[in-house]
């Protein structure tokens, strides 16, 4: 458990530091604006995520759907995050399938974050806590649709 919580938590501190707010606006592009998700995953060799969140742009809040999946992974989680957007210039850009580079390890609290992003350009730094028992190390892709 403490060398779950370690590894977790010691990801989350190199990508914080990697993606400072004024590094962030250089290599992520102009903020545009702000999510919140929670999500549940689970996996037993190839696995699943679903869940819903909350885009909030121009000074407007819309839901979205999460689905997607994974690979390489065993076990349950459940994850809360939030994140700011990046390059949303125009509302239906969200949608689509985000990618990124993916590994968890969650035995009881983590940490982890992550930068996202999709076939428009739209990217997404996002700050997350899971919890559950589980572990993954592949590429993931996940799905944002809105309502």
């Amino acid at each position: 458990m403490r060398l779950a919580s370690f590894v977790a938590a010691s990801t989350f501190v190199v990508a914080a530091g990697l993606f400072s707010p004024a590094h962030a606006e250089d290599a992520l592009g102009d903020p545009t604006g702000k999510i919140t998700i929670t999500a549940k995953s689970a996996d037993l060799g190839v696995g699943y995520t679903w869940g819903g969140g909350k885009l909030t742009y121009k000074n407007h809040t819309h839901s979205f759907k999460i689905s997607g999946g994974t690979i390489a992974a065993v076990g349950f989680s459940t994850i809360k995050g939030t994140g700011t957007v990046y390059n949303l210039h125009a509302l239906k850009d969200f949608n689509g399938t985000y990618i990124a580079a993916h590994g968890e390890a969650t035995l009881g609290l983590g940490l982890g974050g992550a930068v996202l992003e999709n076939k428009n350009g739209v990217r997404i730094k996002i700050e997350t806590i899971s919890e559950g028992a589980r572990l993954a190390s592949s590429a993931q892709g996940i799905t944002f649709t809105l309502k």
